[in-house]
C-alpha cells in the first residue's frame, strides 16, 4: 500500500501513532473555551482580547491562528455600532475643546468622559448617563431614567462627588454640545464639584469618540445579546449594573491598559508601584 500511495513505510507509521493525538489547533481551542468559561460575558472577547487572554496564560500564538480556530468553533461576533442620541445647540458654539480628542491621561481622575445612550426596553426607552476615566477606561459613575432631561446628567455627576469629592477638583469634564450639557443647571453642577469643562465640536462624534465606543461596547457586549427589548427598564437597569461594575470595570481584558489588566485592575497596580518621595 505504501508504494502504491508513494509514500514511506516510516511516515505511515508515524501518522498511523500520532493520529489519535489531538492537533495543534485543537488544543487552543481547548484554551480558548477555558477562556470563555471563566466568565459568561467573556464569550464577547475578539481575537485581539483573546490573544491577550492567551498571552497571560503563557500561550505565544498568532493572530491569523486565533482568527481561524474562532472562527472554525464558530464564535465570532458581528461588530454593530450604536447612533448617538443627544443633539447640539448653536447658542455655545465657541465654548472650548480642552480634550481635542487626546483620551490619554498619565493620573486617574485628570480627564473625565461623560454621554448618553438610549437603550429601547418592553416598557419604554432607558437612557443611560456614565462617566469614562482616560486614564484606564474605567467607568466611575452612571445614572438610568426613562428621559433624557439635563437631571439625569446631573445626578451622575453627583454620584461622581460623592465617591470622589475633593479629588475631582481641576479635572476636565469632557462631553458633546447637547443642551443638557450646555445647561445652566449643569454647569453648576460642575462648577460645584470643581470640575472644568470642555465640550465637543457640533457634528463632530469623534470629538468624543472614546466615549461612544464603551457604549458600542456595552450594547454589542450585553444589550443585543439579552435582547432588552423584552425587559422591563428595571431589568435592564440591574443588567447594565452588573455588566458595569462586576464584570466591565473589574473582570474584563482591557486592550488599552498594559497586559490586558481591566480598569480596576491597573489602577489598584499603577497605586502600588508609584514611586515614592525620597
Amino acid at each position: 500500500m505504501c508504494r502504491v500511495l508513494h509514500i514511506s513505510e516510516s511516515g505511515y507509521y508515524r501518522w498511523l501513532k500520532n493520529k489519535s493525538k489531538p492537533t495543534a489547533r485543537e488544543l487552543l481551542s481547548v484554551e480558548i473555551k477555558a477562556i470563555l468559561d471563566e466568565h459568561p460575558d467573556n464569550d464577547n472577547y475578539g481575537v485581539k482580547r483573546m490573544l491577550t487572554a492567551l498571552a497571560r496564560k503563557g500561550i505565544r500564538v498568532s493572530q491569523r491562528t486565533v482568527y481561524r480556530t474562532m472562527t472554525e468553533m464558530g464564535i465570532l461576533h458581528r461588530r454593530r455600532t450604536p447612533r448617538g442620541i443627544t443633539k447640539a445647540t448653536s447658542e455655545i458654539q465657541d465654548r472650548e475643546n480642552l480634550i481635542k480628542r487626546d483620551f490619554k491621561s498619565e493620573k486617574p481622575l485628570n480627564k473625565l468622559l461623560s454621554d448618553i445612550t438610549e437603550i429601547q426596553c418592553y416598557d419604554g426607552k432607558l437612557y443611560l448617563s456614565a462617566v469614562l476615566d482616560c486614564y484606564n477606561g474605567e467607568i466611575l459613575s452612571i445614572a438610568m431614567d426613562s428621559n433624557m432631561k439635563k437631571e439625569l446628567c446631573i445626578r451622575t455627576v453627583k454620584e461622581l462627588e460623592l465617591q470622589y469629592g475633593k479629588k475631582l477638583k481641576g479635572a476636565i469634564f469632557h462631553s458633546d454640545r447637547g443642551s443638557q450639557y450646555t445647561s445652566e443647571a449643569f454647569r453648576t453642577a460642575l462648577k460645584n464639584a470643581g470640575l472644568i469643562q470642555s465640550l465637543s465640536g457640533t457634528g463632530h462624534c469623534f470629538d468624543n469618540a472614546r466615549m461612544e465606543s464603551f457604549f458600542a461596547t456595552l450594547k454589542k457586549e450585553k444589550i443585543y445579546r439579552i435582547s432588552a427589548y423584552r425587559l422591563t427598564r428595571e431589568q435592564v437597569k440591574s443588567i447594565i449594573f452588573r455588566y458595569i461594575f462586576v464584570y466591565y470595570n473589574r473582570i474584563r481584558i482591557s486592550s488599552v491598559n498594559p497586559e490586558g489588566m481591566p480598569p480596576v485592575a491597573y489602577r489598584e497596580w499603577a497605586r502600588a508601584n508609584a514611586p515614592t518621595a525620597a
